[in-house]
């Protein structure tokens, strides 16, 4: 996993896992996976998926890489404190899937909880699992 700067702002956690370095055969069984790992979190709150491929393919002015077969977020939210309200501009946190026929490319934004941030690196290095 390594951890870049997303347009020169964004701290990105960035993970390649090729197709036989894991179990898992497509974005669908990833998401789950993960969905499966925000529920058994103590703190986490599970809020959705979003198909962020069918969105944009569905947009006249869409544009998707040629290589990418299919791109989902599964959202969720480790909020545990409420400090205040200026803490809800960093919340709710994503994991995006991002498929291609290789391989997966999986990442998230740092989050602010270090405990969060510990959970979603674990949830992804795990996807890696031959």
């Amino acid at each position: 996993m390594k951890q870049i700067q997303l347009m020169e702002k964004y701290p990105v956690f960035v993970l390649e896992v090729m197709k036989d370095e894991t179990t898992f055969k497509n974005a669908d069984e990833i998401i789950h996976y993960l969905k499966e790992r925000v529920y058994e979190h103590k703190i986490a709150e599970f809020i959705g998926v979003f198909e962020h491929y069918m969105h944009t393919k569905n947009l006249e002015e869409g544009s998707i890489a040629e290589d990418i077969i299919d791109a989902k977020n599964i959202i969720f939210c480790f909020g545990k404190q409420l400090p205040k309200c200026e803490v809800l501009a960093v919340r709710p946190r994503s994991i995006g899937v991002c498929e291609k026929e290789d391989k997966f490319i999986i990442s998230f934004m740092e989050a602010p909880n270090a405990e969060g941030n510990a959970a979603m690196e674990e949830w992804v290095k795990n996807i890696k699992n031959r």
